[in-house]
Parts: structure tokens; sequence; C-alpha cells
């Protein structure tokens, strides 16, 4: 198999001829046919997944899709017609079952549905049985089956009760029955005559209403199968103006698109929702029905139309589309429908009711597509774009990259081929009068050269844009796409030329045709390289290998013929399907070739005899062209079905190719000088229009505010006098509130008074009458004791008296029993006799009877035969008084007719009378309230006239009062800008100052090391010092020792020569001289150089000292006179404070920003107060920021001064000398 393959990427098209073809999977994704798959897109995120259809399938006839949107069934014609149940809820869209009628011969299945719980599946075949089926589908079970209707009357349409699933609603022309599914088998409900009725469509709106429309524009609805009332879809100024617009087609239009003379509006589809139903009211109409209050009637609410479509050479042609399904969305936003034409439309229901007394429209779902044969396909190397042309006059310009439309434009002639130039900035198309060179415009296509080239089939620009070849009958003409002249005329071929393709280098150009031939010609010379003729084949595709050495041809032969250097190589047969189209990737190591079937086969190349192929499931009808795109990714193909589909090529694995390089594409666009300065200037003008609403509108707010003044004024005044008259009426009350306290409380005291004194009273009385009660109580407690002691005995005396009487009783009823058992034994005795007396009289009764009944028969069987001649002469008489009847009826029916006819055209007559007669009145109160609306206007004008000029005389104090406001602000900013200089200069300074401290600390620093070095120097110094003085009082001791030998010389030599030899060394002597000397020197020379350094810091330190002094004495100064400056300001502030408050408190007003108008009204010194605020402001920021500074030059000084306690502390060098050594 292949090693590279092709997944379906995206597909532009609606496949027309199916049944319900348009339907909700959710809220955003919608599912539809477009070739032979099924697709399910995104209307939100603009994805697609497909459903492809089944092999060797003839066409899609119908979808249906469950209730609970799991399952869809799509109907498919073949060799027997099939309905496949797909599950949409499954990633891939799995297919579940495949249902057929049996046993029963099925061609096609003409319309489905699922019934509510989606268990069950009911399917109508088509001609000649028309049979309906129902299934559980699940288990692939036929239910039943019953006929529907004869062979003249077709049906469109079956659905299931929405509440019931055993009962079904079939409509059809003349046809419309209820079926109802029991014991097995499907039983008519309703038996309606409707022979005249053609139904299109129906709806169900309850368990018992079903709304039906029929081809003449009437809507019936039917209850429980009977019908109530009907009523027409449009009113009649609409079906005229309906009328008006067919008359006004061309005779050539109706002819081509086999328009029927002028009629009533279809009611083609119909479908129902929560509020009513919406249905088709003719060619590009949809009308929204909702329920009125009284007797579950319907009006219509809202007309929705196809909008015109400006890009078309006739923009009425899409209004004049026929409506084929209508979908609602679940939750009831949006309503899509599909036409006739191939396209989709929806619109969002809120918006259409919303648009009250406005024209509601449709938009595109999501593209507009072909309706045609797609006859060209082309694409470029610098852009993303494909370019098709179709019979439906279209030339249309799609982005594989985003999956949009581009462009799109219709013209007066079919376009046959088509080539987009390798830049993506002309378009090269072939009509059936001239060939055309047009500019891609950003918003248009148009033509800008003309070649008499009459009905070009094929048409390719060369790769490198330099040249284009153009087909015409059995000739190539070779053109020049800079000069346009002819420079090459390619004649040799016998039959006409069905495909071109030039080489990789232009430098070859193959073609193939009609005739049987394949010929390679050189473009430079117009000589032919090669060439390969098979008149047994018609060709119809060819292509070249990328190295240009292989030629690949399809025809009519059904084989794929690999040609080199004038000979077939190799011919793979393709199992008896033709190859209409091939081509071959960049890479070399695939072919696709389209077949007349509408399937894609990819090919792997090098060829092999056998089947080494994978066929894709691609369109409904024959694949007329095949591009590859030059960075080998898209796979591109059109059909004679209008639909463009877009395959991804893949390696196995499911990987993009590789590229050779990255395609980096173009973004620049064409545009006419003529159209930019025309967009340039329509952007001035808005931009001045802008400039002008803007103006308007602050004029407006602006006399909204004065209006708004002037009322809350007069409120205030108002609410002021109200307060003080409800001040005065409060403290009214409260005077009487208290007046009245007064009195309460006296009263209150005397009811008090009153209430203790009859509660005293009643307290004494109350204990006397509770005493006489107690006393009552304990007399009756005695007598009923009495009482229950005397009942007790009376009880005790009637037991004893019953016992009594049930013995007597007993006794009497045991005698009397004995009396009836005797008596029932005289009775039976009786009896028995009774039984045989009977019997003996039975049998003579039926001895009786038989002889009485024998004598009736034979009188009834004489006066039988007398009836029954009389019956015969009768029956005879009857029949001539039939046909007499008969013909009567007849002529009763053709009388009554006629009557019928004329009381509808009596009543149309009356109609349009009163239609005219309204028109007339609403005309006269139309002229006599446009008049007034003119006195008005006038009055109207003249007011404004009036207004605008005292508003200019209001514009010009106003103008001139700005003026002296800016002049007040001047010298104010200019204050402003002084300070903030020297504002700024003290920061300089201050960072000066923050240096040289720096430097200072540095400074410090270092000498405090040098200190700390020297103290240990000195340590050092000292400690020899102690150690040799140590040394000099031993040696005097001994010295002293040896001095007390002076009397004796000897002794003292002796221990002179000790004292010498113990104390004195002959090295150290010199040594101890030569060091004592440098040590001194060193000494000295550190000394002289740390007293030079103190003295100089002492220099510096009083310097800086005086230096800060300075700077401080400068700052207090400044902060001095900003000080004054500010309490000048703050009682500037307090004064016009003082005034703002007795304003407010005069006008009162809340604390809002003043207006304009307030502004003109305030005095100057309240401006000028206004502006002093903004300025304090402005300088409390200045004092803060001077505060911080302040604090700043205080912790400065603070560390200076520690710096010179710190010197004053250290001893001064010059009084520490150390002390004189002495040997």
């Amino acid at each position: 198999m292949a090693s590279i393959v092709a997944q379906c990427h995206y597909i532009f098209g609606l496949r027309t001829g199916v049944i319900n073809n348009i339907c909700y999977f959710d809220e955003q994704t919608v599912i539809f046919p477009c070739g032979n798959n099924c697709v399910r897109y995104n209307i939100d995120q603009r994805w697609q997944r497909f459903i492809p259809g089944t092999e060797k399938s003839q066409g899609m006839q119908a979808l249906a899709i469950s209730a609970n949107r799991r399952y869809l069934a799509v109907s498919e014609r073949g060799e027997k017609g099939t309905i496949t149940v797909y599950d949409l809820q499954h990633e891939q869209s799995r297919k579940r079952k495949v249902l057929s009628g049996g046993e029963v011969p099925v061609l096609e299945f003409v319309s489905m549905a699922f019934s509510p719980d989606s268990k069950y599946l009911i399917g109508q075949a088509g001609a000649p049985d028309w049979t309906l089926f129902y299934w559980m589908w699940e288990k692939q079970k036929v239910m039943a089956s019953v006929k529907t209707t004869g062979s003249t009357n077709p049906i469109n349409q079956v659905s299931f009760n929405p509440q019931d699933n055993t009962q079904i609603c079939v409509s059809g022309n003349g046809v419309f029955k209820l079926f109802r599914y029991a014991e097995g088998a499907l039983k008519q409900s309703n038996f309606l005559k409707l022979e005249s009725q053609n139904f299109m469509s129906h709806t169900w709106m309850s368990e018992e209403r079903v709304i039906a429309g029929t081809e003449t524009g009437r809507l019936l609805v039917f209850e429980s199968g009977d019908l109530r009332w009907e009523m027409s879809v449009t009113t009649k100024p609409a079906t005229q103006e309906a009328d008006r617009q067919l008359e006004r087609r061309k005779p050539e239009e109706a002819k081509s698109e086999g328009a029927a003379p002028a009629r009533m509006p279809r009611v083609t589809a119909i479908t129902s929702y929560s509020k009513g139903f919406a249905c088709s009211a003719g060619p590009g109409t949809v009308c929204l029905f909702e329920k009125t209050e009284e007797k579950d009637n319907y009006r219509k609410t809202r007309e929705i139309r196809i909008p015109a479509d400006p890009c078309s050479n006739e923009p009425s042609h899409a209004e004049q589309q026929e409506m084929v399904t209508l979908c609602i969305s679940p939750s009831e936003e949006t309503l899509v429908t599909s036409t006739d034409r191939g396209q989709l439309y929806s619109i969002t229901l809120s918006s259409a009711e919303m648009s009250k007394g406005e024209q509601a429209h449709f938009e595109f779902l999501s593209h507009s597509f072909h309706s045609n044969i797609i006859t060209g396909l082309s694409i470029c190397i610098r852009k993303p774009l494909i370019a098709t042309c179709s019979l439906d006059h279209s030339v249309r310009i799609w982005n594989f990259e985003t999956n949009v439309l581009e462009l799109h434009k219709e013209f007066q002639e079919e376009a046959f081929s088509v080539a987009l130039h390798p830049s993506g900035l002309f378009i090269l198309v072939g009509f059936s009068d001239k060939l055309r060179l047009m500019n891609l415009l950003i918003d248009d296509v148009r033509t800008f050269k003309e070649f008499t080239v009459r009905g070009c089939r094929e048409c390719a620009f060369s790769h490198g844009g330099h040249m284009f070849a153009a087909v015409n009958g059995n000739l190539i003409h070779i053109y020049s796409s800079t000069t346009f002249d002819n420079l090459l005329n390619l004649k040799g071929h016998n039959g006409k030329v069905r495909a071109i393709v030039w080489s990789t280098d232009d430098s070859r150009l193959v073609s193939c045709g009609m005739d049987g031939a394949v010929y390679e010609w050189n473009t430079l010379n117009s000589k032919r390289e090669s060439e390969s003729v098979l008149k047994s084949c018609s060709y119809t595709g060819v292509t070249i290998s990328p190295d240009a050495k292989t030629i690949f041809a399809v025809g009519t032969d059904c084989t794929l013929k690999e040609i080199q250097d004038c000979q077939i190589l190799r011919e793979v047969a393709a199992d008896d399907v033709a190859y209409t189209t091939i081509a071959m990737s960049r890479s070399g190591r695939v072919l696709f070739a389209g077949t007349s079937i509408g399937t894609v086969r990819a090919i792997k190349y090098p060829l092999s005899t056998q089947k080494d192929w994978i066929e894709y499931q691609a369109h409904s009808g024959a694949v007329t062209k095949m591009v590859i795109t030059f960075d080998d990714q898209y796979l591109l193909t059109v059909s004679e079905d209008g639909c463009l589909l877009i395959w991804k090529i893949i390696d196995k694995e499911g990987r993009s190719l590789k590229r050779d390089k990255d395609i980096t594409y173009a973004e620049e666009i064409l545009i006419t000088k003529s159209d930019l300065e025309e967009k340039n200037q329509i952007m001035m003008e808005l931009k001045t229009r802008v400039e002008e609403l803007k103006m308007e509108n602050e004029y407006q707010l602006r006399l909204k505010d004065m209006n708004y003044n002037e009322k809350i004024k007069d409120l205030s005044e108002k609410f002021v006098q109200e307060i003080e008259s409800l001040k005065t009426k409060n403290q009214v009350l409260k005077t009487e509130k208290e007046k009245q306290e007064l009195s309460h409380q006296e009263v209150m005291r005397e009811v008090v008074e009153k209430h203790s004194r009859e509660q005293q009273d009643f307290e004494s009385t109350s204990n006397q009458k509770l005493m006489l009660e107690y006393e009552k109580y304990q007399e009756l407690q005695l007598k009923s004791q009495l009482m229950q002691e005397g009942y007790e005995r009376q009880l005790q005396a009637m037991e004893d008296s019953k016992g009594r009487t049930l013995e007597e009783l007993t006794l009497f009823y045991e005698a009397k029993l004995q009396e009836k058992m005797l008596m029932l034994g005289q009775c039976q005795d009786e009896s028995r006799q009774q039984v045989r007396e009977f019997e003996e009289s039975k049998k003579q009764m039926e001895e009786d009877g038989d002889r009485e009944i024998q004598d009736i028969r034979i009188k009834y069987e004489r006066k039988l035969r007398v009836e029954h001649e009389i019956n015969l002469r009768l029956k005879g008489e009857t029949g001539v008084m039939r046909k007499k009847f008969s013909s009567l009826q007849k002529d009763i029916d053709d009388r009554n007719v006629e009557i019928e006819k004329l009381r509808v055209e009596l009543q149309k007559l009356r109609g349009v009378i009163k239609s005219l007669e309204k028109d007339i009145l609403g005309l006269k109160k139309e002229i006599q309230e446009r008049d007034e609306t003119i006195q008005d206007k006038e009055k109207r004008i003249y007011d404004l006239k009036k207004k605008n000029q005292e508003l200019e005389k209001f514009k010009f104090v106003l103008d001139y009062k700005i003026k002296e406001l800016k002049k007040q602000i001047e010298p104010r900013e200019n204050d402003i800008k002084e300070m903030k200089e020297q504002i700024q200069e003290m920061e300089g300074e201050l960072d000066q100052v923050h240096k040289r401290n720096t430097q200072l600390e540095l400074n410090i620093t270092e000498l405090r090391l040098k200190l700390k070095a020297t103290d240990k120097e000195m340590h050092k110094e000292m400690q020899r010092v102690r150690d040799v003085e140590a040394l000099v009082l031993r040696f005097r001791t001994d010295l002293h020792n040896c001095v007390g030998f002076i009397q004796e010389p000897k002794k003292l030599k002796d221990s002179v020569r000790e004292l010498y030899a113990h104390y004195v060394q002959q090295s150290d002597v010199v040594d101890i001289v030569g060091v004592d000397a440098d040590i001194q020197r060193e000494y000295s020379r550190q000394r002289e150089h740390l007293e030079r350094n103190v003295a100089s810091l002492k220099r510096k330190l009083a310097k800086d000292t005086e230096v800060h002094r300075t700077d401080n004495v400068k700052i207090m100064k400044e902060n001095v006179s900003l000080i004054k400056e500010i309490n000048d300001l703050r009682q500037e502030l307090r004064l016009v404070r003082t005034q703002v408050h007795d304003y407010k408190s005069q006008m009162g007003i809340n604390k809002k920003k003043l207006s304009s108008s307030d502004l003109t009204a305030l005095p100057s010194v309240e401006l000028k107060g206004g502006g002093l605020v903004a300025r304090l402001n402005f300088e409390e920021e200045a004092e803060r920021i001077i505060q911080l500074q302040r604090v700043e030059i205080q912790r400065l000084k603070m560390q200076i001064q520690g710096q010179v306690q710190v010197h004053s502390l250290r001893p001064p060098s010059s009084s520490t000398k150390l002390p004189v050594l002495t040997t």
C-alpha cells in the first residue's frame, strides 16, 4: 500500500437534493451533507469532522437525527436502498447499524425519522411501492410495514408524534395520513379526502396537533387527524409583490433556471419551536408564527428574507432561492436554513425579534458556496490561495490556510477555466465569449486585458509567471504575461485539448486531447519533443513528473498510463472506473487520481501492475480538477457536485510531509488609485462627521447642563421654602405634643386611681361570691354520692330481671322451631308432587308447539315467495331512480361549485375594495400628518434660529471671560515655574552636600586605620623602653656591686669584664647603634606626617562647617519667605472658602463640580480663589519636600558634630612626645 495517504481536512459546499440536509448536533455544531460525506461543522471555532459515505453508494437521499442528538441516520441509494445509523458521541462517529427493506426490493428511502425515545426508526421507501417501514433499529428488526400511497402520489415527509412512539404522520401529494402501530401492524387512524392538496411539509405542534404546508402557500391545522382551520402563509400584497418580481425576471434567465410561471409561494419547509413555528413562504422568505391567546390560533410575527448578493451580476437572484430545510438550535437561539442552490444561511432569533419594524435578513452560516458544476481550479506560489470557477457564472478565491472565502464575483457569462498567477495578484479566466486577465484587488476582481479566445476550456500560467497557455479548441496559444503578445501557437491535436501542464523549468508543455494524443512541446521553438497516440482512448487528464522525464495520462479506457520517451511503459487498470484527472506530488512519491464516481485514489509510485492504491470517498459527482499545493501539504479536488475538498497529505504515522524549504507567503494586495483615493476621502468625511458629532454632542451637553442647573436652582429654592414651612409646622406640632402629653398625664393619673378603687371593690365582691360557690359545691357533692348509690341498686335489680326473661324466651323459641321442622317436611312432599305434574304438562305443550310451528312455516313460505316477486319489481324501479338521482346530484354539485367560485370571487373583490378604501384613508391621514409635521418643523426651525442667536451672544460672553481667566492664570504659572527651579537648585546643592559627607567619611575611616597602626607601633616602642629600663636597672645593681671592689683593682677588673661579657656583645653594639638611629628617623618622619594630616583635616573641617552654615542660613531665609507666602495663601483660601460656602448655602447645591454656567455667575474673586486652591495643593507638596530636606540637614549637622567631638577628644600629636633614650 502507499506510504503517503490523504486525510479530509476541510470542505466548501453543500449537497443539494438531500431531504433534511441540515440539522443541529449541539448549540455550536451542525451536520450537513457535502460530496459523499456528512460534515460536522463547529460554527464558532470553524472546524470540521467528516463522516464518509459507504462504498459503491450512488448518493445520499435523506438525513435524520435522533431526539437525544446522539444518532444520525443516513439514507443512501445503491443497488438497494440502505439506511446507515452512526453514533455521534463516538469520536470517529462509528457506524452502528445498516438497515434495509429486507426481502422487499427498495431502491431508495426518501424520508426518515427517529422516535422520541430514539429506539425506533421509520423510513419511507420511494417509487414504485412507497412502503413505510417501522424498525427497532438496534436489533435491525422490521416491526411493521405498510404501503402509504399509490404510484402517482409521491410522499414528501414522514414523522413521529413527539410524545408517542406508536403514532406516525405521512404527508405528500394528495396524501395526509396518520398511522398507529398496534398488534404488530401499522393501521391508518384518519380518513380524509385531500386529493387536491400537495403537502410539501408538516410538523407536530403538540400531541394531537399537526400543521402542514402546501404547494399553494396554505397552512392547514389538523387536530386528532381532522382538519380544524387553514390560513394563507402570506398576505395579498406580499403575494402580488412576489408575482411582480417573477414577471420582471428575464426570459433567458427563466430558461437557464427552468423557472416556472408565477405561482403562489410554496411552503417547502416547516419546523416548530416553543413559541410557535417557522415556515418558508416562497422564494427567499421565512415567516415566524407565534401562538395567540385565543383559541390556539397563530399569527405571523416576523418575515425573514435572504438579502441580495452585492457581488452578483443580478443581486436579486439570491432572493429567489427556495428554502429546502429549516432547523432551530436546541436552545432556540438560532434558525438555520438550506436552499435549493446549495447555500446555508442563519439568523439569531432574538435579533430578529428585536428588530421590530425593520426587515430581518439572513446571514451566511459560513461562506457562499458554488451552486453548479465547478469547471476550473488553480493555486499560486506566493499566497495560500485557491481559485475556482463554475457554471454558476462565479469566480471564487479561497484561502486554504485560514479556510475562508477571500473573494467572489459573478459575471454575465459562464466560466470554463481559471488560472492564478504565481504571485497571487492576477487571475486568468476563460469565459464563453473571451479569455480575460484580471486583477485581484482587495475587494474586487477587475478585468484589465481581454483576449479573443472563445470557450477556453483550459488555461495555465507558467511556474515563472512570465507566460501563460490557453486552449482554443484543438489549438494551444502561448502568450507573454508582460507584453500580452501571442508568442507561440501549438498545432497538432485533431480533437479538443482536454488538459495541459507546464514542466518545472517552463521549458516544456504537455497536452492531451480527445483524439487520444499526448504531446510534449518545446515552449521556445514550438516543436514537438515527444508524442504518444492511442486512438482508442480519449484522454481527460495529464501530469508530468518533477524531473520532466515521465508523463502520466488518464482517459476513458479506465487505465493509468506511464509514458516515457514516446513509449507507454506501464498501464494500470482502474477496476472498470474511469479516471478523470491526475496529479503528482512534488516529491514524486505518490500519484493522486480522481474518478468519474467521485472517489479519490492515492497510488504508490513507482507503479506496479497490482492494485496498489488507497481509495477515499470524496464527491458525489465526477472529479473535474485536482491540484497539489507547491509545498506538498494539501491536495485540492473539485467536482460536478459543486464542492471544493481540501485534503491533508500525511504519511502513515499521521505526520505531515517534510518541506524542502519553508514557504513564507506574501501579504501584499492590489488596490487601484481611485479606490484608495475614494477610501481616503470617505475616511476624511467620516472624521469630519465625527468631529461635527462631537461638537454637536458637546453643545447638547452644555444645553442640558444649563437646563439642569436652572431646574436645580428652582428645585433648591422650592425645597428650601418647603423645609422652612416644615420646620414651622414641626415647631407647632411639638408645642401641641407637649400640651397633649400634660393632659394625657393628668387623665392617666385619674384613670389609675379609679382603676385601683374598682379593683379593690371587685376583689371584695369576688371573695364573697367564691365562698357562696364553695358551699354550693359541698352540697352538690353530697347529692351526687346519694344518687350514685340509688343507681347502683337499680342496676342490680335490672340484671336479675334480664336473666329471668332470657330463660323464658329460649324455651319459647325452641318449641316454635319444632313446629317449623314439621311444616318443612310437609312442603318437601308437596314440591315433589308438583315436579311430576310439571313434566307431564311440558311434554303435552311440546307436542302442541311442534304442530303449530309446522303450520306457521307453510304459511310464511307462501308469503316469502310473494314478497320476493315484489322485491324484484322494486329493484328495477330503484335502478332507474338511482340513475336519475345521480344525474341530478351532478347537476347540483356543478351548480354548487359555480356558486362557490362566484362567492370566492365576490369575497376577493370585496376584500380588494376594502383594502383600497383603507389605503385611501391611510394616504389621506398620512397627507394630513405630513402637513402637520411640516408646520411643526417650520416652527421648530424658527425657534432654533432664535435660540442659535441667543447662544452666539452667550458664546461671545464666555469667550471674553475665558480670555480674562487665562490672563489671571499666567502669572501664577510663572510663580510655580520659579518655585520649581528653586527646588531643583536646592536638590542639586543637597546632592553636593551628600557627596562631600561621603568623601569625609571615607577620609575619617582611612585616618582611623592609620591611627590604629601608629598606636600598635607606640605600644611596641613603650614595651621596648620598659625592657631597656629593666636592663639598665640590673646593670646599675651589678655596677653598684662592682663599685664595692674599687679598693681592689684586680677584683674590680674581673667584675668589669664579667659585666662586659654579660651585658655587651660585639655585634649587638653595632646593631643597636644603627637600629636606634633608624627608629628615631622613622619615628620622627611618621610623627611629622600625621601632624600635617591632622592640620589639613582641621582646615577642611573648618571650611566645610562654614559652607554648611552659609547653606543653612540661605535655606532658612528661603523657608521663612515660603512660610510667609503659604500663610498669605491660607488666608486667601479661607476667604475663598467662606465665599463659596455662603454661595452654596444660598443656592442649596450639594458639593459638586461647578458647571460652565455656574462659573460665569461667580465673581472674579471666586475664580481667583479656585486657582489659588490648585496653587495651594502644589505649595503643600513643596512644603512637604522642604520639611524632608530640613530633616536631612539636621541629620548631617549631628553627624558632623559627632566627628568634631571625636577629633577634639583625641590628644594632639605635638604633645605625645616619646621619652629620650639614654644609654
